[in-house]
């Protein structure tokens, strides 16, 4: 990843910026809008940013954790990454501190992908995660499939 983009903290007042590039990203499905963000960190939900040198948001990423221990479980709601700033780690490091907060927790990680996002499902298996499931239309409204991934914690025998 380049040096001038560093991940922390995402806040509510990057809602609207992170809004304007889910429009960018995913025009034919269903966009988040401000205020799903605005809620999702109100929500207590993790979500960070990854921003350039000037201080701009350039891409975004959130964790739920759905279940506590003994058996945690995790959701990845979203990454999304500035198409200028895509294949530069972005997104893999917006990844890395999801998951390094899951891994504190034993938990299992699940997140949905358009099965013809190839990019991303590169990344999430360079991650250890694997594809699970299909979910059929997933996406609205453009009726796009999604895979199922899963990433058991570090340590544990993949469950099957």
């Amino acid at each position: 990843m380049s040096a001038t983009v560093t991940v922390g903290p995402l806040y509510r007042a990057d809602a609207q910026r992170c809004a304007e590039l889910e429009e960018l990203l995913f025009p034919g499905d269903d966009p988040w809008s401000a205020q799903a963000f605005r809620d999702e960190v109100s929500a207590g939900h993790l979500y960070r940013a990854a921003r350039g040198p000037g201080g701009e948001l350039v891409g975004y990423g959130g964790l739920a954790v759905v279940a506590g221990p003994p058996q945690a479980e995790a959701e990845i709601h979203t990454i999304g990454v500035d198409p200028a700033w895509q294949g530069h780690g972005v997104g893999r490091a917006l990844l890395a501190t999801l998951l390094e907060a899951a891994d504190q927790l034993q938990a299992t990680v699940f997140l949905e992908v358009r099965t013809d996002n190839e990019p991303a499902r590169t990344l999430y298996e360079s991650c250890g995660f694997t594809v699970v499931g299909v979910r059929k239309r997933y996406y609205r409204p453009s009726g796009a499939d999604a895979h199922t991934m899963r990433r058991d914690p570090p340590g544990t025998a993949p469950a099957g």
